[in-house]
């Protein structure tokens, strides 16, 4: 049974990951090219106990994949592999509770040893990063973070609406539920996140997730 799952949108790189990933793991690797696939995927393999998340796939903006597979699934190791290597970046990514940061330049074979040691219930980061990330100030949203992890799966998916600026009754007809179930829920996440309103729900919530996409600014 598969074990893992490769989430990125580059097949070519998907399969030099997949090769590098059944060396080390000598199971079946499943791959998605979309967090909306990936979703599917984990939904009907529960054994998966790790995911490789790129940052920049389709359906996941900055951070929030990693937000929400955290909430909707707090069991499995998510490791992020990206080419973003903005330090801010990664920093987050571990306060979120990323297992790994990978930059997408490192060697396949310092990736294996990243993913062993993540299999083997460490974090890892870069080697000359460790000390930086790890006596980097905690970042401000940390503290909005882990009171996301009390959401609910569906209450996650009406808070992404509610950032997007989605009405209850437009919610409702994007989860196909009823406007009232919504109205619940938008209470729950206030009460739950200790905001005021939805809007303030909202503007915490893209604050915390805007991870820049680009890479065009190396380590610090």
């Amino acid at each position: 049974m598969a074990r893992a799952i490769i989430a990125d949108d580059h097949p070519l790189f998907r399969a030099a990951l997949k090769q590098a990933l059944t060396e080390t793991l000598s199971t079946d690797i499943k791959e998605a090219a979309s967090f909306e696939q990936l979703l599917a995927i984990l939904k009907q393999e529960p054994q998966i106990e790790l995911v490789l998340l790129d940052l920049s796939m389709p359906g996941n903006r900055g951070l929030t994949g990693l937000t929400s597979l955290r909430s909707r699934y707090p069991d499995i190791l998510v490791v992020i592999v990206s080419a973003n290597e903005q330090l801010q970046v990664i920093r987050q990514a571990m306060a979120y509770g990323a297992s790994a940061y990978i930059p997408k330049s490192m060697p396949l074979a310092e990736l294996q040893g990243a993913v062993h040691a993540v299999l083997a219930g460490d974090t890892w980061l870069p080697e000359h990063l460790v000390d930086v990330v790890n006596q980097a100030p905690v970042p401000e949203t940390l503290d909005f973070a882990r009171r996301l992890e009390q959401l609910t799966p569906q209450q996650f998916r009406v808070l992404e609406c509610l950032a997007d600026g989605l009405l209850n009754k437009q919610i409702a007809y994007e989860l196909n539920v009823q406007e009232t179930t919504i109205k619940q829920h938008v209470s729950a996440i206030l009460r739950k996140l200790e905001v005021l309103n939805r809007t303030q729900a909202g503007i915490r919530f893209k604050q915390m997730l805007s991870a820049p996409d680009s890479a065009d600014q190396p380590f610090e």
